[in-house]
């Protein structure tokens, strides 16, 4: 890699990431790259800097623009095609979570939905379908939490997070949630 130490030391990291997240080395190399430079990067410049394929860039290019985690812009003067991150961390982390609900939640979604629409002719199937009710319960309830969540300003989801577990500490004050022996009641 031709990268100072502090820049090579975070993409190297994205790079191992990728891996956890689903998605190959040199993919997240490219958008850790992308994310600390001063300027978009055209794919020669990502090439060169990760010492990689132009072959390998241009399929990651690709891959985080199906992500929407990559903006190809065009400078004046120039027919190359340069790239960046947007530069809003709090939009990223929203593109992130769009992203995974429709690439993994939504399809469970329409599954669970799907299977409890069919009529159970055993006991072990209706059994069944009773966890996957209850299973998609919860999902609707967090995705619907988390829409709202997507909708907070900045400072306001700031400020939730910040609040952590005070927020349960309120409930309780509030009597929202039963407290039982010094520990919530679930359920």
């Amino acid at each position: 890699m031709n990268l100072p130490p502090l820049i090579q030391a975070f993409v190297l990291h994205f790079g191992e990431m990728g891996g956890r997240w689903g998605v190959n080395r040199t993919v997240g190399q490219i958008y850790a790259l992308l994310f600390v430079s001063d300027q978009p990067l055209n794919a020669e410049q990502i090439t060169e800097a990760l010492g990689v394929s132009r072959s390998n860039t241009s399929m990651g290019l690709k891959e985080l623009e199906s992500w929407r985690l990559v903006r190809k812009r065009h400078l004046p003067g120039d027919r190359r095609d340069y790239f960046s991150t947007p530069e809003d961390v709090w939009e990223i982390l929203r593109i992130l979570a769009e992203e995974r609900r429709r690439r993994e939640v939504d399809p469970t979604l329409t599954m669970l939905r799907d299977v409890l629409m069919e009529t159970p002719v055993s006991s072990e199937e209706q059994h069944a379908q009773s966890r996957m009710s209850e299973l998609l319960h919860q999902i609707e309830l967090l995705t619907a939490w988390a829409d709202d969540v997507q909708r907070l300003p900045n400072e306001e989801l700031l400020q939730l997070l910040k609040m952590g577990a005070a927020v349960s500490r309120l409930l309780e004050f509030k009597g929202r949630i039963p407290v039982i022996g010094g520990r919530r009641k679930e359920g």
